[in-house]
């Protein structure tokens, strides 16, 4: 009889393991049920929402939002395909075969393979811990974090087109980001605590056939950065739009505030660092050098960032080294501003 009732025991539970759901689960939202909603939404509304977007004000944010994402969009898809590349056909063990062993040596070499290899903010956070798990120098990996998002040929590009008058914002541009990413190696060189900097297993597309990891690289970036691109032309288009005149004066007469504004912004906005200049070139109302700063500042830490940094580094290595970056980059690109522009 015991053998009896504890073989019928799985029998019991299999059928109470495939009873009826249970209803308290209730629905389960999905991204076409929230796309149905809207379109519902929309359908409903479609008289007022007619009526607010005939608004004058309206027809002058609609001209601006189009207008930063139209310019943007190109450099943003260039940007995200050859980051792509990147990942698919360069190995992150080349640069621990490339730069030097020395970190005080590695630093601003690692500086400049930024400037030359395009990549995304995206794309530069894994890397980086790539290059420490494969016996980089960490001061050299993070070094490579800020410089590659900050000034490779894409973003440079993006900056001459968005700033056709103003040469110098290009040149202002690169010379802050390389030195706002070699003084954050050298202090980390100088200061960091190892225990600190606790790279996670990252999964590598080594299962995957190069066109299967190139165009999930591509999904990847594209959906990041392009829902960040619409946020920042948005708040962009809203600016010139809504804000009071009066109030934008006052803000950018200060130069104090100017500056802290627009690098307060660009952490709040997570621009994708390919599209970012047309948004600074869109505040006309603040000087050259508030909008250098929102330029150095967005690529090297904004909330995306901090969220990528502490998920590859550990919690504990982000809250200090992200408030770091933020005020290194705030100082220097105000210096550089100074002198350059």
């Amino acid at each position: 009889m015991t053998v009896t009732k504890d073989a019928a025991a799985p029998a019991r539970t299999a059928r109470q393991d495939t009873g009826p759901p249970d209803p308290e689960q209730g629905w389960r939202v999905s991204s076409p049920l929230m796309l149905t909603l809207l379109l519902l939404v929309v359908l409903t509304l479609q008289g007022p929402v007619r009526q607010a977007l005939s608004a004058p004000v309206m027809q002058s944010w609609m001209t601006v939002f189009v207008a930063v994402v139209v310019q943007a969009l190109p450099f943003l898809v260039l940007g995200v395909l050859l980051s792509a590349v990147l990942a698919v056909c360069v190995p992150p063990s080349f640069f621990a075969r490339a730069l030097p062993r020395r970190p005080a040596v590695a630093v601003p070499v690692a500086g400049v393979a930024g400037a030359v290899l395009p990549g995304c903010e995206c794309a530069s956070v894994p890397v980086a811990g790539a290059m420490v798990r494969r016996g980089v120098a960490p001061a050299a990996a993070l070094t490579f974090l800020l410089s590659a998002p900050a000034i490779n040929p894409v973003v440079l590009t993006a900056t001459a087109v968005a700033f056709p008058d103003e040469p110098r914002m290009v040149v202002a541009r690169f010379a802050a980001g390389l030195l706002v990413a070699c003084a954050m190696g050298w202090l980390w060189q100088r200061l960091g605590r190892p225990d600190l900097l606790r790279p996670k297993a990252h999964p590598s597309a080594e299962g995957q056939g190069r066109g299967a990891a190139f165009w999930g690289s591509v999904r990847h970036d594209v959906m990041h950065a392009g829902g960040f691109l619409v946020v920042g032309a948005m708040a962009a288009a809203t600016l010139k739009s809504f804000v009071p005149e009066d109030v934008l004066r006052l803000a950018s007469g200060n130069p104090v505030v100017s500056v802290l504004a627009l690098a307060v912004l660009a952490v709040v906005l997570s621009i994708c660092s390919e599209a970012d200049a047309f948004v600074a070139a869109s505040l006309s109302q603040f000087s050259l050098t508030a909008r250098l700063v929102f330029l150095v500042v967005g690529p090297m830490i904004d909330l995306k960032l901090f969220a990528l940094q502490a998920g590859a580094f550990g919690r504990a290595f982000a809250v200090r080294f992200a408030p770091a970056t933020f005020a290194v980059a705030v100082v220097l690109g105000s210096v550089t501003g100074a002198v350059l522009l």
